[in-house]
């Protein structure tokens, strides 16, 4: 019988994993999206959401965290885990007084983790890094040589994002400290496109196309320690850092002219050569926990994007454009987070008794500045709780829901301001799956 239930859930696995990396980005109607790698993942797992995304502290055996690998080496020698993850959101979009809403899915991450020797966890999985989803339609006018009125309307429209798949392993080489890494493999693409068409026929359209396609590796490194205080009050630091570096891969513009239909002339075709970098990111975080019952705890999140490349179009004195990899496009971003869970009896027998309670807050300044200027600054609420699911083989297995209101607050003013109300659902399996059974 167990036999037949690992073969089940490495099936389970295998195929969530398949259709993960075939999904297609859905989870974005931003426009923000449209600048830098689009709208950034939090990363979060299950039983991350409903603490906003609370991490680089939070250690423990029967949940797989991958914001901080250090954390794997705390999975026990019985357990084999499975996490699935998904998201339902609705968006409301404001400026100048008009508002529009839009509803989006999104598959969050699928991952699993067990022990391949004391004091030594891995886990694999798949996670989105970023999306990219949005249409906004701009309308102007000008004169003709003429002097006949022209209306100019331009289409701005993306789509893409960037996936992960990676292997992580946390390794304690001594009492109360452990060392992780996450390494993975980074894939997407990055798609835009600028369309301008005038109310005169003998005027050309015209489309701009920024395309790129990104393969690189992406390797992310973690550290816990944990200190005993008084009775039945334990403190664990956590320290993260993602190596930033260039991405090999080339950046593309071209722009065509089209008359009646018919495209006029060959298209322009410049290359940013290796066009963007990753940035650099340090994140430190401390929870405290009080008999098992009780985790409080705060990250601080750095992200060196000032220093990270990205294509521009640039013109010289004779008016020849370039497209060319440079700085200048980003901010360095920072992410408070502030979270909380509650159990009332970790151990209980009464299945109430074991539903775990939790509450967080964060808030995100912008990456990516627009025309100029920076962007939003990001506040989300979270709320959530997990379930325990009770079944014939354990009662280890746990529904993780969140619920999530998230608001993007621009800095200037005519920008779009942003609502969110988002339900995040996820599983978390956790099989006995090596343990020795006694014949009766």
């Amino acid at each position: 019988m167990m036999q037949h239930l690992k073969k089940n859930y490495i099936l389970l696995a295998l195929a969530l994993l398949s259709i993960a990396a075939q999904a297609q980005t859905n989870g974005s109607n931003s426009p923000y999206s449209r600048y830098g790698f689009g709208l950034l993942g939090d990363g979060a797992g299950a039983f991350n959401k409903g603490m906003s995304g609370l991490a680089y502290g939070m250690r423990n055996g029967k949940e797989l965290n991958m914001k901080n690998p250090a954390s794997y080496s705390s999975i026990d020698s019985l357990t084999f885990l499975f996490d699935f993850g998904a998201s339902f959101q609705n968006g409301n979009f404001e400026s100048g007084g008009q508002k529009l809403n839009a509803k989006n899915t999104s598959v969050d991450y699928v991952t699993m983790g067990f022990r391949v020797a004391p004091k030594l966890g891995v886990a694999l999985g798949l996670r989105p890094i970023s999306t990219i989803g949005y249409k906004t339609v701009h309308y102007g006018g000008f004169s003709s040589m003429a002097g006949a009125g022209v209306t100019q309307t331009q289409t701005f429209q993306g789509d893409g994002g960037l996936h992960e798949t990676f292997a992580g392993v946390g390794w304690s080489p001594a009492k109360n400290f452990s060392i992780g890494a996450n390494i993975g493999y980074l894939w997407g693409n990055l798609y835009h496109t600028v369309a301008s068409e005038y109310s005169d026929a003998t005027i050309s359209a015209t489309k701009q196309i920024y395309d790129t396609e990104i393969r690189t590796f992406k390797a992310d490194f973690g550290l816990q320690y944990e200190c005993a205080l008084k009775k039945d009050n334990a403190l664990t630091l956590g320290f993260t850092y993602g190596l930033g570096h260039n991405i090999a891969s080339n950046a593309f513009y071209y722009k065509q002219n089209v008359l009646s239909n018919a495209v006029v002339g060959t298209p322009d075709t410049l290359v940013a050569r290796k066009g963007y970098d990753l940035p650099h990111t340090i994140g430190a975080g401390v929870a405290w926990g009080y008999k098992g019952r009780l985790r409080v705890g705060f990250d601080y999140t750095m992200k060196l994007w000032s220093k990270a490349k990205s294509p521009w179009l640039t013109a010289d004195e004779y008016g020849q454009q370039h497209y060319v990899s440079q700085t200048g496009a980003y901010d360095d971003q920072q992410i408070f987070t502030v979270g909380a869970e509650y159990v009332p009896a970790p151990e209980g027998l009464k299945k109430h008794k074991r539903i775990r309670y939790r509450a967080g807050f964060s808030y995100s300044t912008p990456y990516a500045k627009i025309n100029g200027q920076k962007g939003p600054a990001d506040y989300c609420a979270s709320v959530g709780a997990a379930f325990p699911i009770i079944n014939t083989h354990n009662n280890r297995t746990f529904l993780n829901l969140a619920f999530q209101y998230e608001h993007a607050q621009p800095k200037s003013p005519g920008m779009i301001k942003e609502n969110y109300l988002r339900v995040s659902i996820g599983i978390t399996f956790n099989e006995r799956w090596f343990m020795k059974w006694k014949a009766e």
